[in-house]
C-alpha cells in the first residue's frame, strides 16, 4: 500500500500547489523511501522463494525417516518378544520366533531397517543444511532402496509363512496352528503390518530421493 501511494506521489508532483504543507513533503519524502526499499527487495524474494518446495521436501524426508525407524523399532521389539506355551491333550506346544528361520529372517531385517534408518535421519538433517546437491540425493537413493528391499524380503517371508500357520497347507498336509496359539499368531500380524508400513514409507523416501537426483549431469 505505500509503495503504491509513493508512486500516485511521483506522478502528481509537478501539479502540486507551491503552497503545499511542509510536512507532507516530508511524509512524501518518506513514503518514496519506502517505494525504493520494497523495489529492492523484490529481488530477494524471487531468490527464497525457491528454497520452501525444497525445505518441505526435507521435512518430509525427515518426518518420514522418523516414522520409519519408529515402525522397524515397534515390529522388531513385538516379533523377539512373540511367544506361547499351550498344552493340547496332554503335550506341551511352544510358539516362538526363533523357531522358524522365516521369522528370524524377518527380525534381523527390521533391526537392519531400523538402524540405517536412524543413520540415515542423522544423514539427512546434516546434508539438508547444505542445500541440495543432487550427488548426495543419489547416495540417499541407493540407501533407501536397499532399505527398502530388505524389508521386503523380510516381510514376505513373514508373510507366507503366517499364512500357512493360521492356513495351514493341506495338500502337502500342514496342519493350521493359529487356532492353538493365537496370541503369538497376533503378534507376529501386527509386527509384520507394522513392517509393511515401514516399507512404504520408504517407497515414498526412494520417490522423493530420485526425483532429487535427477539434476545429476552424467
Amino acid at each position: 500500500p505505500h509503495s503504491t501511494l509513493a508512486l500516485k506521489y511521483i506522478c502528481c508532483f509537478p501539479s502540486i500547489n507551491r503552497t503545499t504543507n511542509f510536512y507532507s513533503f516530508i511524509h512524501f519524502l518518506f513514503l518514496f523511501y519506502v517505494f525504493l526499499r520494497s523495489q529492492k527487495m523484490e529481488p530477494k524474494n524471487m531468490l527464497s522463494s525457491p528454497l520452501k518446495p525444497y525445505k518441505y521436501l526435507l521435512g518430509t524426508q525427515i518426518l518420514l525417516r522418523f516414522l520409519a525407524t519408529t515402525f522397524t523399532l515397534a515390529s522388531t521389539w513385538i516379533i523377539l518378544t512373540s511367544k506361547q506355551t499351550v498344552t493340547i491333550f496332554g503335550f506341551e506346544m511352544d510358539a516362538r520366533y526363533s523357531y522358524s528361520s522365516a521369522f528370524k529372517f524377518f527380525a534381523f531385517a527390521n533391526m537392519i531397517g531400523c538402524a540405517f534408518s536412524v543413520l540415515s535421519l542423522f544423514l539427512a538433517s546434516v546434508l539438508g543444511h547444505k542445500g541440495l546437491v543432487p550427488k548426495n540425493s543419489f547416495y540417499m537413493f541407493l540407501h533407501d532402496l536397499i532399505v527398502m528391499a530388505v524389508l521386503l524380503a523380510g516381510c514376505a517371508a513373514a508373510t507366507a509363512v503366517g499364512y500357512v500357520g493360521k492356513y495351514g497347507e493341506m495338500h502337502s498336509g500342514w496342519m493350521p496352528i493359529c487356532e492353538h496359539v493365537d496370541k503369538f499368531c497376533h503378534k507376529v500380524t501386527n509386527s509384520v503390518m507394522l513392517s509393511y508400513f515401514a516399507v512404504f514409507f520408504y517407497l515414498c523416501l526412494t520417490i522423493i530421493s530420485a526425483n532429487q537426483s535427477r539434476q545429476i549431469q552424467v
